[in-house]
C-alpha cells in the first residue's frame, strides 16, 4: 500500500519552501480562497499563511473563509496552521484569530 503524500498549501506572494516540500501555492487572497474550497472535505497536513500578499491585498479574505466555516459547524480539516509574515503585527493579529478558530 502506498503512503499518502501530505497536502500542503502555502499562502505567500513571494515565497516558497527552501527545503524543497511539495505544496500548492497561491500567490493572492483570492487564490488561497479558490485552494481552500477545492480542499474543502479533504485533510489538509499543512496551512502556511503570509499575513501581507503584495499592495493592499493581505491574507484575511482566507482567514474569514476559516472562520465562517467553523462558525457554521463545517471546519476545515487542518492539522497545522503556520501563520509566518515579516509584518510582526499583521502576523500577531493572524495568529489570535485563528487561535480563536480553536476555541470555536
Amino acid at each position: 500500500m502506498t503512503e499518502r503524500k501530505p497536502t500542503i498549501v502555502l499562502v505567500d506572494d513571494l515565497r516558497s519552501f527552501v527545503d524543497g516540500r511539495p505544496a500548492e501555492v497561491a500567490r493572492t487572497s483570492s487564490a488561497g480562497v479558490e485552494l481552500l474550497e477545492r480542499h474543502r472535505g479533504h485533510r489538509l497536513d499543512e496551512l502556511w499563511l503570509d499575513h501581507d500578499l503584495g499592495g493592499d491585498d493581505t491574507i484575511w479574505p482566507v482567514v474569514e473563509v476559516l472562520e465562517r466555516a467553523a462558525f457554521e459547524g463545517r471546519p476545515f480539516d487542518i492539522g497545522v496552521v503556520v501563520v509566518h509574515s515579516a509584518n510582526a503585527a499583521g502576523a500577531a493579529r493572524t495568529k489570535h484569530r485563528r487561535e480563536s478558530l480553536s476555541a470555536a
